[in-house]
């Protein structure tokens, strides 16, 4: 039975290995695409969330690459996401 990938890395479960598909933004702020990518969430960039704020599981607390930061939801949902295994 295939595993089920998440639509965006907002939706991804704690330690899912996952990778960078693509990065988009909401209308009401275009500039979020360009910032995602500059923190380094590249296609095929490994992805994971490491940690979810309580309550409301926002901010998430997610590793791209070697790095670490905080993503507000609604900035997670640009993240589009993949089986890591995809990437190799």
């Amino acid at each position: 039975m295939p595993i089920e990938v998440p639509a965006s890395l907002a939706l991804a479960d704690i330690g899912d290995a996952l990778c960078v598909q693509s990065v988009s933004a909401p209308s009401h702020a275009p500039e979020w695409a360009g910032w995602l990518e500059e923190i380094g969430f590249l296609p095929g960039e490994p992805v994971r969330v490491m940690a979810r704020g309580v309550p409301g599981a926002d901010p998430l607390v997610v590793r791209v690459g070697e790095s670490t930061f905080a993503l507000r939801r609604a900035e997670a949902e640009c993240v589009k996401v993949g089986r890591a295994e995809a990437a190799q």
